[in-house]
């Protein structure tokens, strides 16, 4: 490694007309932070940490912590940091350290974090000025994972969309998880489970549902027809079994466990595994009406250890290359990604607890998720997406069900999985359906704000700080903004019925018809009912 960059001399420099600074390859570099200069990254799971506190630290070498990362670095002065290979930084008292393999770019244009976000996403990932199917943000999305967990099956996909129907929520898109196929890799129904898939899918689409399947890169050593046709074509990651190994002289698979088991992984840096893969998504479409994919498992540790690949590329490419199966189908999700922000791709965040906790981290993440480029996001599933904090009944919070569903409503989308109408008592069931009638009543203006994003690449849900800066806001994570002139203040926290609200300068009118002058902070009445929203005025 050489000495540290001296950030002064490099000022002077210019580099294509502009002021971008490079740091070469191998280098430790050091850049000054200016008084009260505050950071925020790419890195979606730590968006609860953000701003920066000094000595946070974070690699992003093979490591996306179940969610989505970005190259990125953005200050609220106007400063951001970019590398197309992933990189390593830790905060300071004064400066930021970084260390990475590839060149780092970084630069001050402006003076706010928006000027920060739109010269970084210009330069380094433009919006395509395409976006995911408008179903997407339009209703509430439903995945069978938690009401059928490993049992997928055709009878209870269909009684689980009945029931949606009857309770009175609207049709959107349906998700039909993990166990719906053969195995993994045999990418069929399993017959047993599902008799009649085309005529389930048929009933699904009159029903008013689009629907898509889960959907995964790897593949099962016991499925031998596929394994072994894959296997010849070396479209896995081989197992590098001598230190001098290289990718053409080695030929057996490298088995990685994952959360269901250990598996091959399929190489997409080979043409043979990019093309197998397409094949299987396009014949689902063909064969049974299948309208888009929950494309999950692109976890860079996947990717990661003493692997070898066709393309030798670093396990963040891997799963950006994956990535681009989603573009094929305007309905998709990822919950892990690489490098493709400003693209019409579906990100949701990782999966959360019932809890509290985990409840207060979906507006802090849901920004970071917007100042990583990936605009079109959803917060998880409501109530949570783990599987094991709905196992007892008793463990089931219904207020917390519908205080995350109020979360989610003004949200760019909303995500049911566990059934409120299995869990919840009347009352709170009529608060999660009025929280679904508020969404279906803003559904034109969250659309409007998913084609603007689509067009500027600029986040749909933001933070205070980006839409007012400097006026002491880049710390508040509790409210937000969907664009320019709605902040939504949910209640994230338990058994409480006031909160306070900050509200920017201007004429606030709120959800209760009352208006506001802005500039000060407010203390509201949250009865359980009540998700409050404030629409800007002048």
């Amino acid at each position: 490694m050489s000495n540290p960059i001296n950030l002064s001399i490099l000022l002077f420099s210019l580099f294509s007309g502009c002021n971008m600074l490079y740091a070469q390859e191998n280098t430790l570099l050091e850049i000054p932070l200016l008084p009260e200069e505050k950071i925020w990254s790419g890195t979606v799971a730590d968006g609860h940490l953000m701003p920066f506190s000094e000595g946070f630290s974070f690699d992003m070498y093979g490591d996306n912590k179940y969610n989505q990362v970005q190259p990125l670095l953005l200050s609220n002065k106007g400063l951001y940091v970019w590398s197309e290979k992933p990189y390593s930084f830790s905060i300071g008292a004064s400066k930021i350290n970084l260390s990475g393999s590839g060149t780092i770019a970084y630069t001050r244009e402006g003076s706010s974090l928006r000027d920060s976000y739109l010269h970084a996403a210009g330069r380094f990932f433009p919006t395509s000025g395409q976006m995911p199917d408008t179903l997407l943000f339009a209703a509430p999305q439903y995945n069978t994972w938690i009401e059928l967990n490993y049992n997928q099956n055709q009878e209870d996909v269909l009684s689980y969309a009945q029931a949606i129907l009857d309770n009175g929520l609207p049709p959107g898109v349906l998700m039909i998880d993990d166990t719906w196929q053969e195995d993994y890799g045999l990418w069929d129904f399993h017959p047993g489970r599902f008799p009649d898939p085309r005529s389930m899918m048929d009933q699904l689409h009159s029903m008013g549902f689009k629907v898509m399947l889960w959907i995964c890169p790897f593949v099962s050593a016991d499925q031998a027809l596929i394994y072994r046709k894959l296997q010849n074509n070396k479209a896995f990651l081989l197992e590098r079994t001598t230190p001098q190994m290289t990718w053409e002289n080695a030929s057996r698979p490298a088995m990685v466990e994952w959360w269901n088991g250990i598996s091959a992984v399929l190489d997409f840096t080979n043409p043979h595994a990019v093309e197998w893969f397409d094949t299987q998504l396009a014949r689902l479409v063909t064969d049974y009406g299948v309208d888009g994919f929950k494309l999950d498992g692109a976890d860079f540790k996947f990717y990661a250890g003493d692997v070898l690949s066709q393309e030798n590329i670093s396990p963040n490419e891997h799963a950006r290359r994956y990535a681009q199966f989603g573009l094929e189908y305007p309905l998709n999700e990822y919950r892990a990604m690489w490098k493709m922000g400003g693209q019409p791709l579906a990100q949701r965040l990782l999966d959360k607890h019932h809890s509290w906790d985990h409840l207060r981290q979906l507006i802090p993440h849901m920004i970071a998720e917007g100042l990583a480029g990936y605009a079109f996001s959803c917060p998880d599933m409501i109530g949570g997406g783990m599987l094991h904090t709905f196992e007892q009944a008793e463990t089931i919070d219904q207020e917390l069900m519908v205080r995350s569903a109020q979360c989610h409503a003004l949200m760019p989308m909303m995500q049911f999985s566990v059934a409120p109408w299995r869990i919840l008592d009347t009352l709170h069931m009529q608060s999660i359906k009025a929280a679904v009638d508020l969404r279906m009543e803003f559904t034109p203006r969250i659309l409007s704000l998913a084609r603007e994003s689509a067009m500027s690449g600029e986040p749909i849900l933001r933070n205070l700080e980006y839409n007012y800066p400097h006026q002491g806001y880049e710390s508040i994570q509790g409210q937000f903004m969907m664009g320019t002139d709605l902040l939504v203040a949910p209640m994230v926290r338990s058994q409480q019925t006031t909160r306070q609200v900050v509200l920017p300068p201007g004429k606030w009118r709120a959800d209760d018809g009352k208006v506001y002058k802005g500039g000060k902070t407010y203390t509201i009445e949250v009865p359980l009912e009540r998700l409050p929203y404030f629409e800007r005025t002048r």
